[in-house]
């Protein structure tokens, strides 16, 4: 289930917002800069669907995106509970990191959740089968897929290049809670 929680950036124990509402996540995101939708497969798909059947699946949406911000590429990615990598991988995207491109994200099954630090708040909004998650180039954030890591995602970009991580040494992730996945 799509759910936002906004923190206090200076107290982490001070929750300022916990709503499954969508209409009031995205009014909530659009103040950051960030932004969520909801996509339908046009054809169906299992859990053992390849990557290219993915894609073709979400193929008018995925053109759309391209068409209005200039995205150039969209791949797949899954990553399954027992995955040797996935430790060292969470591990990386927990620390707060800016990129020099956006990072969108399309939740075709599973969840993670993303935690956006603007200004004083600090959102974490925790993307599910069927949402797209917009988070603005230079938007200072860091991303948790939970402990074992379960879910599948269409990326959409122009330069692989532009998703180094630009760590920025706060350590405010550290005072947030971790995503613990249902």
């Amino acid at each position: 289930m799509t759910q936002l929680i906004v923190y206090s950036a200076a107290d982490a124990t001070d929750v300022l917002l916990d709503t499954i509402d969508f209409d009031l996540i995205k009014e909530e995101l659009a103040h950051t800069g960030a932004s969520i939708e909801r996509w339908k497969a046009e054809e169906p798909l299992s859990s053992d669907s390849s990557s290219e059947e993915i894609l073709s699946a979400y193929k008018p949406q995925i053109d759309r995106l391209k068409n209005e911000r200039g995205y150039t590429n969209a791949d797949v990615i899954h990553v399954r509970p027992g995955n040797p990598n996935w430790p060292a991988l969470r591990q990386k995207f927990l620390s707060e990191h800016t990129h020099d491109e956006d990072e969108v994200r399309f939740f075709v099954e599973g969840s993670g959740a993303f935690y956006l630090h603007v200004g004083d708040k600090v959102y974490q909004i925790v993307g599910t089968a069927d949402d797209l998650l917009s988070v603005p180039r230079g938007t200072k954030h860091w991303f948790d897929g939970g402990s074992e890591g379960n879910f599948t995602v269409i990326r959409l970009f122009n330069d692989p290049s532009g998703w180094i991580a630009h760590y920025t040494g706060d350590a405010i992730a550290e005072s947030v809670p971790n995503y613990q996945a249902a």
